[in-house]
């Protein structure tokens, strides 16, 4: 299988290139020629696999230039630092209402299911082709951690995460600066995850800069975070009730638009997932989009949920692409126009598909304490977001982003109890070693040619 850019100007690529390259040359992101079919017969088979076996299953497809052994061992190995048996156990709170844990990783996020999974396939790229990557992020939170232990030690590589500077909980911070290994520098920037992003992606635009370092990228913009995540939306299918698997909707909290476009895409290779609820904190560009049909950067806030808090979602650029009907040229038009002007109007949505809503900071406390008042449950700031509007007497699986044991300070606020997990326990005792830095591409290309495995 081939891999092509939404923008259309470059070539195709196998699935480790598009993988190795992250941000296409032309700027655009890669997407599949063509999205597989699952059929009602594949559906069938897979429900009595395990998570790796599923998630093998559903790569292979994808991956077709890496031998399917050798592919099946690495996704093994990706899943072994889950603390729970079954990855992303499925609770059930009542009877028509689930949350899918997607924290038992060993960053207690969801991005772990990606990102431990992305960093074995760079570890195989320096292997097989004896070559030595630097891999750039941005985050707001939780992907910068889960891509730094993705490639902890791991020989022939460097990681570089740029961070918002006093805009990411404490114990977020903690797990990208305070991991002792030489290979991984944790860069806090004077400004919003907006700011870093913006600053990444005209580095990696600067073709000679990008191939002399091997730059490669960790963030949703890289096609295998996003093909990674679907498989937790299939296995939370398969594991509903038979009877209300079709009716299920699901509650997402995104910032970034790739954890529910993940979803979007399953669907669109068949297997009948009802629709999605986009939750947003209080920076709700995409609540915004999908109530009016305006997609408008606003100036972002700070927020309970920090993880979430972006105006620019990386992703929407995938979903655009087969929005216009996989038109590149119009994809173009739509980006420049958003980059000249900071917004874009569209006609129209798939409102059934897409529904949204929108917690501020003066609500996530009390749905906090709502949640663990009715159900017993304690929810993270971003995942009680998703709680709010849950469609009535319609099947929900809210989707838990994190652990609440990265917010403590919060749930303690909200309902008196502080949650812990050894982990993050264990980081309160070692030095935090963070470089500050400005959010410029200038600031920070000469922190990666200082810095940079070669």
């Amino acid at each position: 299988m081939k891999y092509i850019s939404t923008r259309g100007q470059t070539p195709p690529l196998g699935f480790s290139d598009a993988v190795a390259t992250g941000l296409a040359p032309d700027g655009g992101l890669f997407l599949p020629e063509s999205l597989p079919q699952l059929t009602a017969a594949d559906l069938a088979r897979f429900a009595s696999f395990g998570y790796a076996d599923l998630c093998f299953e559903f790569l292979r497809r994808f991956a077709t230039d890496i031998p399917e052994a050798e592919l099946h061992a690495i996704i093994r190995e990706s899943y072994t630092r889950f603390s729970h048996p079954d990855i992303a156990p499925l609770v059930r709170l009542e009877e028509n209402l689930f949350v899918l844990e997607l924290f038992h990783g060993p960053t207690l996020a969801f991005k772990d299911f990606a990102l431990q999974l992305l960093g074995n396939l760079y570890g195989r790229q320096c292997r097989v082709r004896g070559e030595k990557i630097n891999v750039l992020g941005a985050t707001s939170g939780d992907t910068g951690s889960a891509a730094i232990h993705g490639l902890l030690g791991k020989p022939g590589t460097a990681i570089f995460i740029a961070y918002p500077d006093g805009r990411t909980s404490p114990l977020q911070e903690r797990q990208m600066a305070c991991t002792g290994a030489d290979n991984v520098f944790a860069l806090a920037v004077d400004g919003s995850f907006d700011d870093a992003q913006a600053a990444l992606k005209e580095l990696f635009a600067d073709q000679e800069f990008r191939t002399r370092h091997r730059l490669s990228a960790v963030n949703s913009i890289n096609l295998a975070r996003v093909l990674a995540q679907c498989v937790y939306y299939l296995w939370a299918w398969l594991r509903l009730p038979e009877k209300i698997r079709n009716e299920a909707e699901f509650a997402v909290p995104t910032g970034n638009f790739g954890n529910v476009l993940a979803g979007w895409m399953l669907q669109k290779m068949g297997v009948p997932l009802r629709g999605f609820r986009v939750a947003t904190n209080q920076n709700d560009i995409l609540y915004r989009l999908f109530t009016t049909g305006d997609y408008r950067v606003g100036a972002v806030a700070p927020s309970l949920a920090p993880s979430m808090d972006i105006q620019v979602s990386s992703n929407f650029e995938r979903f655009l692409f087969y929005s216009v009907g996989r038109d590149s040229a119009k994809v173009r038009e739509v980006m420049q126009n958003f980059k000249t002007t900071g917004g874009h109007c569209f006609a129209n949505f798939d409102r059934d598909t897409f529904t949204a809503s929108r917690c501020t900071d003066a609500e996530i406390p009390g749905l906090i304490r709502a949640i663990h008042a009715k159900y017993g449950y304690i929810a993270d700031p971003h995942t009680a977001c998703a709680f709010k509007d849950l469609a009535p007497g319609r099947p929900s699986v809210v989707i838990a982003t994190a652990s609440p044991a990265k917010f403590p300070d919060t749930i303690r606020a909200a309902i008196g109890i502080e949650p812990t997990h050894p982990s993050l326990e264990a980081l309160k005792s070692r030095p935090l070693v963070k470089h500050k830095i400005s959010a410029t591409p200038t600031a920070i290309r000469a922190f990666i040619e200082q810095h940079a495995v070669a």
